[in-house]
């Protein structure tokens, strides 16, 4: 309040104003802090995932003690310690092409901490459609991306949206768990799309309108990518209405071909289990026969014997469900198994 830009009328305005934070990992959780220490009157997180050890580096508001538990829970108990005039919210589930409209219609604005390509895409189609506002956070390894995304002008148009930066999907773009991310960057775009929301609401400043800032780390240099809005919105429902939006890490598994945690600690001794590992650095409390990441996984350059159970392994169970498939697929015989939620359930 001691900003004369802001001031006790902007701070009302803070009060007064509810966002919709979906993802509460390394953006989604520093993102929810910051807005409920800025004063927002109402916060509603999305997430259906549980706190993980090895994430730790970069979701700097969970502890040990809460690794295993929903990162919903653990974030809006965090969040109601210190800011008492924030009401938190929160989904233990995940965002869907089914509830996407019911999540945002009651808020203001938007956030996207996902790391899902496809969570981003469903949200940025769903918010043109409902015209809402999307403050939009995306990381590469050293490289952050931010905008905020359908944002109505004074002309009545509304502004650029993610399709006028990137008009399709990429199928091969690897997410912060396959590709790794430095954690500093992290930071770095949770405070920028933070910004974002405090220049909407608040009407001071110039939010990313109409442009994508790409930020380096490694170099710390950054480039505004200028964007035109041309996708519109008639084009988007037409996109919407026809496209599942469905995420691997979401998606319902095939329970045939799932083994337990205790299944497999049972059968480790067996000759005929073939583990693979389906991401690199991975810390494994057993031994794996081959290690396949799962961005050059090619079942046809596996040797395979028929007699042998193959077991596909990641840290939460995702990526090894992509490898199970692709090799059910080429080998409908063979016996393949994914190993349910993956290390992190392993204990």
């Amino acid at each position: 309040m001691t900003l004369s830009e802001i001031g006790e009328v902007g701070q009302q305005k803070l009060q007064n104003a509810s966002v919709l934070v979906v993802g509460c990992g390394g953006l989604g959780s520093p993102i929810a802090v910051y807005l409920a220490s800025s004063g927002i009157g109402k916060i509603h997180l999305i997430d259906f995932d549980t706190v993980d050890v090895r994430n730790l580096h970069r979701q700097i508001f969970y502890a040990l003690e809460d690794v295993g538990k929903p990162k919903v829970e653990v974030l809006a108990d965090f969040i109601r310690k210190r800011a008492p005039f924030t009401e938190v919210s929160f989904t233990n589930k995940p965002i869907s092409k089914k509830n996407v409209f019911e999540l945002i219609s009651e808020v203001d604005i938007v956030v996207d901490g996902t790391d899902s390509l496809t969570i981003k895409y469903l949200l940025n189609d769903a918010c043109v459609i409902k015209k809402k506002p999307l403050v939009y956070g995306s990381l590469y390894k050293f490289d952050g991306y931010v905008a905020t995304f359908n944002v109505l002008q004074k002309d009545g148009n509304y502004s650029s949206n993610l399709r006028d930066a990137f008009p399709e999907m990429a199928t091969d773009i690897p997410n912060c768990e396959e590709a790794g991310t430095l954690n500093s960057i992290v930071g770095t775009i949770a405070t920028q799309q933070v910004n974002e929301i405090l220049k909407l609401i608040t009407g001071i400043g110039k939010p990313l309108l109409n442009e994508l800032l790409i930020y380096n780390s490694l170099q710390n240099i950054q480039l505004k990518m200028k964007l035109k809005p041309t996708v519109l919105k008639d084009k988007i429902a037409k996109i919407f209405k026809i496209h599942t939006y469905l995420d691997a890490a979401c998606s319902v598994q095939n329970p045939e071909w799932q083994i337990a945690p205790k299944d497999l600690k049972e059968k480790l001794e067996d000759e005929n289990l073939e583990l693979i590992a389906v991401l690199n650095n991975l810390e494994l409390p057993f031994e794996v026969h081959q290690t396949i990441h799962i961005n050059n996984f090619d079942p046809e350059k596996i040797d395979i014997d028929f007699d042998k159970t193959y077991v596909m392994v990641c840290q939460r169970g995702f990526n090894s469900y992509k490898a199970t498939e692709k090799m059910k697929a080429k080998y409908p015989n063979l016996e393949v198994l994914n190993l349910t939620g993956g290390l992190s359930r392993y204990k």
